[in-house]
């Protein structure tokens, strides 16, 4: 499959999920050779996608592209996320930074603050409980189920918790001290705590018994988790491709260790959206019988998606992508996929002194 989606706003992404496909440069335009595929009966095919068009590109996979189809796509400043067939994140190949050196020294020196790295810690913190607190909120406004009300009134202990934890108190990481022991210690339990209770009740809001018990990463041992594992990973691309525009550095968290090779601020930024973009389009599909069990194949206890089932999930991520709300700061309507960057944008504003608080992105 060579998927295009474009929305109103100009932004396309064009997922290349075919194993075997080559990607060549033709003049201004990609095209796709899509080889046969007898399992399937389909013929081998060309798909051509004018450059101007794009402006992402996702891998996935056995495909190839070209040096020429590469320098074609970094000249325009359009960066190619790789991942495993399965959508296991394996790296981006990004334009150059930004220019503006000055935002990332003013990152590179707040990272090296405790007071002000947890300070941003926390706010992301904030962020990501408080909307799965409001999308709990949502969901059983009709359904007046009593164990996701218990988690709701959870996620509020918590949050009053985070809120009581002092930025002024955060020192510099010990190597001798227990990390429990720590002020970001505190911050990660609570953290671990409030997800334990989101998800704890997420079954709660499908329909039909998916086998969903709690959040399992690697691998994911049923269909939801699947899904959320999908959906975050691609999510994380989109956060990574807004802090490569804004000029960030996306291997400097706060939050987020910074490890080598992993987008550390990427993850930071885009924990409150986890539940407003991912979480929201895997009970859209399920709920919706938008997907259903011959969507998904299980291996040695691992679930993944078939082809069919990631075409549709591409499409529904692209589509909540495109979805307008009410900004919470800026009070405009902007897409979701806006609002990421101008959440990576109010965080090198607060870096460099422009606006004196960051508050995380909040629906109500």
């Amino acid at each position: 499959m060579a998927q295009l989606q474009v929305w109103e706003d100009g932004v396309a992404t064009l997922y290349l999920t075919e194993p075997r496909s080559l990607v060549r440069k033709d003049g201004e335009t990609l095209v796709v050779h899509i080889p046969e595929d007898k399992d399937q009966g389909t013929p081998k095919r060309k798909v051509r996608v004018p450059l101007i068009k794009v402006t992402q590109v996702v891998v996935y996979g056995n495909v190839t592209l070209t040096g020429a189809a590469l320098g074609a796509l970094l000249a325009r400043g359009v960066d190619v996320c790789f991942c495993s067939y399965h959508g296991r994140f394996r790296g981006r190949l990004a334009p150059p930074m930004g220019k503006n050196s000055l935002i990332r020294l003013e990152q590179h020196r707040a990272h090296n603050d405790p007071v002000r790295s947890f300070t941003l810690a926390r706010a992301f913190v904030r962020g990501k409980l408080a909307n799965m607190r409001a999308m709990l909120l949502r969901a059983n406004r009709k359904r007046q189920d009593e164990e996701v009300e218990r988690a709701v009134v959870s996620l509020k202990g918590v949050l009053d918790q985070v809120d009581g934890l002092d930025p002024q108190e955060a020192v510099a990481v010990d190597p001798s001290r227990p990390q429990a022991d720590s002020l970001y210690g505190r911050l990660i339990g609570l953290e671990g705590a409030g997800t334990a209770a989101y998800f704890g009740v997420f079954g709660r809001l499908l329909k039909g018994d998916w086998g969903f018990t709690k959040r399992q990463r690697r691998p994911p041992r049923d269909p939801v988790n699947a899904l959320l594992s999908f959906g975050y990973v691609l999510l994380m691309n989109q956060v990574a491709s807004a802090v490569s525009v804004v000029g960030l550095d996306p291997y400097v968290g706060f939050l987020h260790s910074s490890q080598f090779g992993k987008p550390a601020l990427a993850l930071d930024v885009m924990e409150p959206f986890r539940p407003l973009v991912v979480d929201s389009v895997v009970l859209t599909l399920l709920n919706n019988g938008m997907l259903k069990r011959k969507d998904f194949e299980e291996e040695l206890g691992a679930w993944r998606l078939t082809e069919r089932g990631r075409r549709v999930f591409l499409t529904k991520f692209e589509e909540r992508l495109d979805t307008e709300i009410k900004h919470p700061v800026f009070g405009y309507r902007a897409t979701y996929r806006r609002c990421l960057e101008l959440e990576v944008r109010l965080v090198a504003k607060w870096l460099t002194g422009e606006i004196p608080r960051y508050k995380p992105f909040v629906v109500r």
